[in-house]
């Protein structure tokens, strides 16, 4: 499963809806190689669904991801952070050994 804090809900569903996306989009989220750590997170808004979609619908929000990535989001939480020293959007993975200093990525 993933999860979407309520931080992250209601910033994702502002940004929707300052885009003008409709009900048809969702929020896309994977793992890639990269980052100082090896491995990095990318997120983004979507609206068509590929084999092997692993779909999570949390807090009012749909969460798309691809199986790979999955392996290493499993009961993540996607949450929020704003005002001068946030972070933006940010992932609470519990299967990460460690982070890089800035977040963007991490390891296994």
């Amino acid at each position: 499963m993933l999860f979407v804090a309520d931080s992250a809900r209601d910033r994702i569903r502002r940004i929707m809806s300052e885009q003008g996306l409709g009900e048809d989009h969702f929020v896309r989220v994977s793992v890639t190689s990269g980052g100082c750590s090896g491995l990095t997170y990318q997120m983004e808004f979507d609206n068509t669904s590929r084999p092997n979609d692993q779909v999570f619908d949390d807090n009012g929000i749909k969460v798309v991801t691809d199986l790979r990535s999955f392996l290493y989001l499993c009961n993540t939480t996607l949450e929020f952070s704003g005002g001068l020293n946030g972070k933006g959007f940010y992932f609470n993975n519990p299967n990460a050994a460690r982070t890089c200093g800035c977040g963007e990525s991490f390891a296994v």
